[in-house]
């Protein structure tokens, strides 16, 4: 397999609570307190994906990063309220409360921050380019921002960064319009991954590189999030990970193919083939 090269690779999940995933993945009887555990026992890295539907706590925050391994990043995603009901338009005090709600309690395990738009969102450049740019591209001025919330987060924010760390972010598209010319360049501007998402065949798939890291989504090989990912096809994004770490960047993989639990056993199989991650994770279940 070869010694990767130099860009940093992890592979991971989008979200870990999920019911079916008890006594395929996740060991019968395991608390659902120590399933975060568990899994930060076999991969490096998960998406929040709570964060989406909901303003979440410090505390809840603080608590997910004291049950993990010190080298653990966790992916936020973005709230939806800005991303799917604002549509990214006057934002600024969603963003304030977005960043106030605890992401900077995570201290070194913070990772990228994930925007996904919605299906239906066209590439408007000026809509973007206005929402780009009140994004955060450091720690110290994510938290500057979170100190702009509004009332309804009082006595529940956390409005400090421990260290001033570049904070990265990505954007994730579902839009035929986004396949423009004039996206790469807006987005290499600020410094914002353009995410390469595998929908299987429902949304554009891209691969521009835009930023210093690359940001993949895996959302299901034949079927959007019920079907894995075979031997051939983990063997292409085993290759094309390792042709984007060969070339200095960073990369961070989520298998999002939740139902039926496909998600941490394609995981765990492109974390063996590209040698990463804390353990080769386990053997595929053979659930189909």
């Amino acid at each position: 397999m070869g010694e990767l090269p130099s860009g940093d690779v992890r592979v991971g999940l989008s979200g870990w609570r999920y019911r079916d995933w008890r006594g395929r993945f996740y060991p019968s009887g395991l608390a659902q307190r120590r399933e975060l555990a568990y899994l930060a026992s076999r991969f490096d890295t998960v998406e929040i994906n709570g964060s989406f539907y909901s303003l979440q706590r410090p505390a809840s925050y603080q608590r997910w990063a004291a049950g993990v391994p010190d080298d653990f990043v966790f992916a936020v995603k973005g709230g939806r309220y800005i991303t799917h009901f604002r549509r990214l338009a006057f934002v600024e005090t969603a963003l304030a409360n977005f960043f106030a709600s605890g992401l900077l309690a995570l201290g070194p395990k913070l990772g990228p921050v994930l925007w996904q738009l919605p299906p239906g969102l066209r590439f408007e450049p000026d809509r973007l380019e206005a929402f780009l740019a009140q994004l955060p591209p450091t720690t110290v001025d994510a938290a500057r921002l979170a100190r702009g919330h509004d009332a309804r987060l009082e006595g529940r924010v956390w409005t400090t960064a421990d260290a001033d760390r570049p904070l990265r972010h990505a954007l994730e598209v579902r839009d035929e319009s986004f396949r423009d010319r004039a996206l790469p360049p807006l987005l290499e501007r600020y410094g914002v991954a353009l995410v390469v998402a595998d929908t299987a065949g429902r949304w554009p798939l891209l691969f521009d590189i835009t930023a210093d890291f690359v940001y993949v989504r895996l959302h299901g090989d034949v079927e959007l999030y019920s079907s894995g990912y075979g031997d051939a096809a983990l063997d292409a994004w085993a290759g094309r990970v390792r042709d984007w770490a060969a070339s200095g960047l960073d990369v961070y993989v989520y298998f999002d193919n939740d139902v039926d639990a496909h998600a941490p056993f394609d995981a765990a199989g492109l974390a063996r083939r590209l040698g990463v991650g804390p353990a080769a994770g386990p053997a595929h279940s053979g659930v189909t």
